[in-house]
């Protein structure tokens, strides 16, 4: 970002917003950074920045608060959290998606391609884990 230096905030898409956005929150060193919908209108390419932003944060030991509307966004997490009513409705483990498919669909969340084809397979006798196919 740093070819953007001179640049005015009008001048720049929302994906170089949200990456500096990123940047100025990680420069007063939080311990736990809350992202609400990062990835809203932004374009293919700017969503895989972001999520690559956020698992190489999650690997040098941050704390993500990630909420999205996207459930193909749940893969970058270690847990999900399903709110209803401003309440917890579910918690479970990100690899733990199979065993929570009848209560998402329940919610009326659309269940990820990837987890409906784990799931035929799974079905088939193949047991492929979740980090195997993402």
């Amino acid at each position: 970002m740093e070819d953007y230096i001179n640049k005015e905030a009008y001048e720049l898409s929302l994906g170089q917003k949200q990456r500096i956005t990123i940047a100025g929150v990680l420069s007063v060193k939080p311990k736990v950074i809350i992202m609400d919908e990062p990835t809203a209108m932004l374009d293919p390419e700017g969503k895989e920045d972001i999520k690559r932003i956020v698992k190489n944060l999650k690997k040098l030991g941050f704390t993500i608060v990630y909420i999205t509307n996207v459930i193909d966004e749940i893969f970058i997490s270690d847990r999900v959290l399903v709110l209803e009513n401003g309440e917890i409705a579910r918690e479970f483990k990100t690899e733990e998606i199979l065993d929570n498919i009848e209560f998402l669909r329940e919610k009326g969340i659309t269940i990820p391609k990837v987890v409906e084809t784990m799931q035929k397979l799974k079905q088939k006798g193949i047991d492929i884990s979740l980090q195997e196919l993402i």
